[in-house]
């Protein structure tokens, strides 16, 4: 028997593992402290009441006979895909057929699974810093790897790859920086890849938090994306489904990939659970949008109040405007994990560091506005006074 040699090549543990062994380390000689945890990007407010009733319903359905249901279509109902198509896509002035959606259990999945579409050979483009489940999935596969740095002198604005690279990786709004792309900065990336047919896996977990006029919200925005793009989303940031797990990837025809990724999907994915697709439904509804704008405007305050909290205090910041992240340079020079140990042991705050993102990332630390805004203000207030 051969283990896959590459798993040797991923870090001992992941990035948010080695922030939880730190937090333990510190609580159990420090059991009485109260963390402020700013850190992980995880909802804090409750589900709108329309998609808990619509989860009951489902529930209940299937208790009895006559409304049953046993394993869902691998790629979703097309009740669900309609739904996404007609309210998000048509009004964008994008048409996509039901089959070009595939309803997933959430982006981080898929973003992965993604992976397995592609030869090893492939040369993979990732923005540095950048989410680490893109490096982890790839590194898995035994692909190579092209960093692109994203660094203040740049904004965090990637530029395009300076040698051919077979699949990219973008996400805008982006995790960690919260930086985001104009239109016209997008279709370069688009251009790109129709020139040296390249694929695009474009993450739009966060593109419900953009705000400002000029900003797309979809890759397919862009004239041409179809050819060259797949796009991932998901529930768990716009409406809160951290804890329901769904979410949708949109593989268009165009691409020649469709096809393949439904042949994947029937072989190793048995479908959504109902409950959650009833859930998902229930987010488009007038009731679930307007609880669901209730809840990003909570967090886009939230942002506001952290990232104008940390400018008062002098911190170089990013993102804020048009995402739930902050990204703040660290102070007197301190490296990522540095800042990252100074906050929690002096002010009992925890963030994420920016190294744990890649190596541009170092020197800088993420703050999360999805975190509850009273623990905001007060370790804004801890930091103020202990740093």
């Amino acid at each position: 028997m051969q283990i896959n040699p590459y798993y040797a090549e991923l870090p001992a543990n992941y990035l948010f593992r080695d922030i939880e062994l730190r937090v333990n380390a510190y609580l159990a000689h420090h059991p009485d402290e109260r963390l402020l945890r700013m850190g992980v990007g995880d909802v804090t407010r409750p589900l709108p009441r329309v998609i808990v009733d619509a989860m009951h319903t489902a529930a209940e359905e299937l208790a009895h006979a006559d409304t049953f249901r046993g394993y869902c279509p691998e790629n979703g109902y097309q009740w669900l895909q309609q739904r996404i198509i007609d309210s998000f896509y048509r009004p964008r002035g994008i048409c996509f057929e039901p089959d070009e959606v595939f309803i997933g259990e959430g982006a981080g999945s898929d973003l992965g699974n993604l992976s397995e579409l592609f030869d090893q050979k492939n040369t993979v483009a990732i923005l540095d810093p950048t989410y680490p489940a893109y490096v982890d999935a790839n590194i898995m596969a035994g692909r190579e790897i092209v960093f692109i740095p994203c660094m203040k002198e740049n904004a965090f604005v990637p530029e395009l790859p300076k040698k051919p690279v077979d699949i990219i990786y973008l996400c805008f709004p982006n995790n960690p920086t919260g930086v985001v792309l104009t239109h016209d900065q997008l279709r370069l990336w688009v251009e790109y890849a129709r020139e040296h047919k390249s694929i695009i896996i474009f993450d739009a977990a966060y593109e419900a938090f953009v705000s400002e006029p000029g900003i797309p919200h979809s890759i397919y925005e862009i004239e041409g994306a179809k050819e060259v793009a797949i796009e991932v989303h998901s529930f768990s940031k716009s409406a809160g489904f951290t804890a329901v797990r769904c979410g949708y990837t949109v593989v268009p025809y165009e691409t020649g990939l469709q096809a393949m990724w439904m042949r994947r999907q029937c072989t190793k994915y048995n479908g959504t659970a109902y409950i959650a697709q009833r859930a998902a439904e229930a987010t488009f509804t007038p009731e679930g949008q307007k609880g669901i704008a209730d809840n990003l405007n909570y967090y886009r305050e939230t942002a506001t109040v952290i990232m104008d909290g940390l400018k008062h205090m002098g911190y170089e910041v990013y993102g804020g405007t048009n995402a739930p992240y902050i990204f703040c340079r660290a102070p007197h020079g301190w490296d990522s994990w540095t800042f990252f140990d100074h906050l929690l042991q002096q002010c009992q705050v925890v963030c994420t560091p920016g190294i744990g993102f890649g190596r541009c990332g170092e020197g800088f630390v993420r703050f999360s506005a999805f975190s509850k805004r009273e623990d905001c203000i007060a370790a804004l207030v801890r930091m103020k006074e202990k740093i």
